[in-house]
C-alpha cells in the first residue's frame, strides 16, 4: 500500500514516465487535490481531458490497486494538509452536492462512520487493548486539541474502574511530558488523535514506546503518525464536518472499551461505585432532579 503522506512526492517522481494524458491528471491533482478528492474516475477524466481507463491506469502507475485506493490517499492528504478554512469550504461543497438538509447529512454521515468502524476494526486488537488497560500498572491518557474531550471522557471513567489513571492531556507539550517522563515497561499510554494530528500526542506515544511501555493508538487510519509508535492500533472513522472534527465513531469505540472493561471487572467496580454513591449523597454531588413547586 502506498503511503498517502508521500502522494505528492510519488507523483513528482513518476512524472517523467507518465503519458501526456496521465501528466494532465497528475498536474490537476497536484494543484487541486482538495477538489479532486470526491471526484469519480469518470469525472476526473473529463476534467483532465482523458478517458476513465486512463485515470485507472494512472492510479496503477502510482502504485495503487485501482482508483478507489488513490481516492483514499487523496482523502488522507486532504485531512492532514488543509487549513481549517479550506476544510470548511471543502465540506460545505460536499454537503451542497449531496442535496440534503444539514441535520440529515451530518447524522447519516456519522452513522456511516460507526458502521465503517465496526466493519474494519480487528476484534483481537480490541480484546488485547481491553486486557492491556486492565493489567497495566499505570494508565496514561493523552489527547490533544479536539481529542482532549475524548481523553477526558476516557480518563474519567477509567478512574472509576481502576487505580493509577493519569490524564496527561492538559496543558502544553512540556506539561504532558512532565506527567509521563517516568513511564515504565509495566505502564500503558493511550494516545488519541485525529487529523489534523496533535504534535503533543504523537510525540507522547513515541516517547512511551521508546521507554518500553505498551501503547494504544486510537486514531483514524493505518497511515496516522500515531501508528508508528503503537503496540495496538484501534482505527475509528473520522471525517471533517466544516472545520469541526467528527468524533462520533471514536467516542463509540471508547464506550465499547469501557463497557468491556466494566464487565471484566464487575465485582471490583460495583464495590467502588457503592462507596462512591455514599460519598456523592453525603456531599450532594448530584441534584435530585425534582423541583418542588410552592404556592
Amino acid at each position: 500500500m502506498v503511503d498517502s503522506n508521500d502522494l505528492l512526492k510519488i507523483i513528482d517522481d513518476k512524472m517523467s514516465s507518465l503519458s501526456k494524458g496521465q501528466k494532465r491528471i497528475a498536474n490537476f491533482l497536484k494543484e487541486h487535490y482538495d477538489d479532486a478528492v470526491y471526484l469519480t474516475a469518470s469525472r476526473l477524466g473529463e476534467i483532465a481531458g482523458v478517458s476513465e481507463s486512463t485515470v485507472v491506469r494512472f492510479a496503477n502507475e502510482l502504485g495503487f490497486d485501482g482508483y478507489p485506493r488513490l481516492q483514499e490517499a487523496l482523502k488522507e492528504l486532504v485531512k492532514n494538509e488543509l487549513t481549517a478554512t479550506q476544510r470548511m469550504k471543502l465540506s460545505f461543497d460536499r454537503i451542497a452536492r449531496a442535496d440534503k438538509d444539514i441535520l440529515q447529512s451530518v447524522l447519516e454521515s456519522d452513522a456511516a462512520r460507526i458502521t465503517n468502524t465496526l466493519c474494519n476494526i480487528e476484534p483481537k486488537d480490541f480484546d488485547e487493548a481491553v486486557e492491556r488497560i486492565i493489567s497495566a500498572k499505570r494508565v496514561f491518557v493523552v489527547g490533544g486539541r479536539s481529542s482532549s474531550a475524548l481523553s477526558q471522557f476516557l480518563a474519567f471513567y477509567l478512574n472509576l474502574m481502576r487505580d493509577n489513571v493519569i490524564n496527561a492531556s492538559t496543558g502544553t507539550v512540556t506539561d504532558t511530558f512532565e506527567h509521563i517522563f517516568r513511564i515504565e515497561e509495566d505502564d500503558l499510554l493511550i494516545g488519541i488523535s485525529f487529523p489534523r494530528y496533535s504534535y503533543k500526542t504523537v510525540k507522547a506515544v513515541e516517547y512511551a514506546y521508546s521507554r518500553g511501555a505498551k501503547t494504544i493508538a486510537i486514531t483514524d487510519s493505518r497511515q496516522s503518525p500515531l501508528v508508528n509508535g503503537a503496540t495496538i492500533s484501534l482505527i475509528a472513522s473520522s471525517d471533517m464536518l466544516s472545520f469541526i472534527d467528527s468524533l462520533v465513531a471514536p467516542l463509540s469505540l471508547i464506550n465499547a472499551l469501557l463497557v468491556a472493561i466494566s464487565i471484566k471487572r464487575k465485582g471490583y467496580i460495583t464495590d467502588g461505585l457503592d462507596k462512591l454513591e455514599d460519598l456523592w449523597e453525603k456531599y450532594k454531588v448530584y441534584s435530585s432532579g425534582i423541583k418542588k413547586k410552592y404556592l
